[in-house]
């Protein structure tokens, strides 16, 4: 199974053989480095455990400093389920070479924080009409439950209403490894993947 802890850049575009633009997005992939191997045997389950990034050394606590020990001074740490033995071991480095054109990789991070939204662009409601003599419930949600019926004279759980937008955990399957380029670490993966500029991205493996 590949695995790849990455970073968002930009999204950009490039030209297929047919000539044709493709929209991709470029992500950064710093070389992640194994700090910790999970068996079935001693654990319960196959995993792989890596470090990304870098932060001070003060930063970090004395628990994770002997637990990574001399392996560097990461900004966190993530560890990966897998179906089978791990193939890595402790103080490998995995880079973007792990995935080459054409792999379909799932890509999940934390998606772009809207605040506060109403309904239409929370939830895609079309909202009423200006017309019929009235002007001022476009945007709306309408009615919510009233007295009786089938919520009982109360709000039901679950009725579409405005709220907090975004900044939610998102997966996108299916995606295809458009370019890989090894001399700087780069992924560039067709279509959009969650989140802004800097967002750290899980990218997975697809059969």
């Amino acid at each position: 199974m590949k695995f790849l802890l990455g970073t968002k850049v930009n999204m950009t575009q490039v030209w297929d053989e047919r000539g044709n633009a493709r929209p991709v997005t470029v992500v950064s992939a710093a070389p992640n480095v194994v700090t910790y191997v999970r068996t079935l045997e001693k654990d319960g389950y196959n995993a792989v455990q890596v470090g990304w990034g870098t932060r001070k050394a003060k930063n970090i606590s004395k628990p994770v400093k002997g637990h990574i020990k001399e392996l560097g001074n990461f900004k966190g740490l993530k560890e990966f389920r897998l179906t089978a033995p791990a193939t890595q071991s402790i103080g490998d480095k995995i880079g973007a070479d792990v995935f080459k054109p054409g792999d379909m990789v799932a890509v999940s991070g934390v998606s772009k924080g809207k605040g506060f939204q109403g309904v239409v662009k929370r939830h895609g409601f079309h909202g009423g009409s200006r017309t019929h003599g009235q002007k001022h419930s476009e945007r709306e949600p309408g009615a919510i439950g009233g007295a009786g019926g089938r919520a009982g004279g109360r709000v039901a759980k679950g009725i579409p209403m405005a709220g907090r937008m975004g900044g939610e955990r998102v997966t996108f399957n299916n995606l295809k490894v458009i370019q890989v380029v090894r001399e700087e670490n780069l992924i560039l993966i067709g279509g959009a993947v969650p989140g802004r500029r800097g967002t750290l991205l899980e990218i997975l493996g697809q059969p």
